[in-house]
């Protein structure tokens, strides 16, 4: 088996065939889908922890936190919001995968 198949699995849990059920959008996600949408070039897939962006040839894995999330005193999203399986993409993916909670970020993030 590929190592991207044992990650899916360590990710979806080892029963591939039980239907997965969508998680919890975040209450600021659909704003800033409509957003990069409205970017010329710009596309987005939703449900894959949360957005998959593509442009200019690129691909963009971004998990969105909502803003209520961030700390006051370090500005980054407190860890317990952040699920296990998300504290794993962090430390071991090799591929882009950022965490954001604005608009801004994202767009920095994509170099628009």
């Amino acid at each position: 088996m590929s190592e991207l198949s044992e990650w899916i699995k360590l990710i979806q849990g080892d029963d591939m065939g039980k239907n997965r059920y969508a998680a919890k959008t975040d209450a600021n996600q659909p704003g800033i889908v409509l957003a990069l949408r409205k970017i010329p070039g710009v596309t987005v897939q939703c449900s894959m922890d949360d957005i998959l962006i593509g442009y200019k040839g690129k691909n963009f894995w971004i998990e969105i936190k909502e803003p209520e999330t961030v700390s006051t005193v370090t500005g980054l999203v407190i860890p317990s919001a952040i699920k296990p399986s998300q504290h794993k993409l962090v430390a071991e993916w090799k591929g882009q995968y950022d965490i954001a909670w604005n608009i801004d970020q994202i767009l920095e993030v994509i170099g628009v």
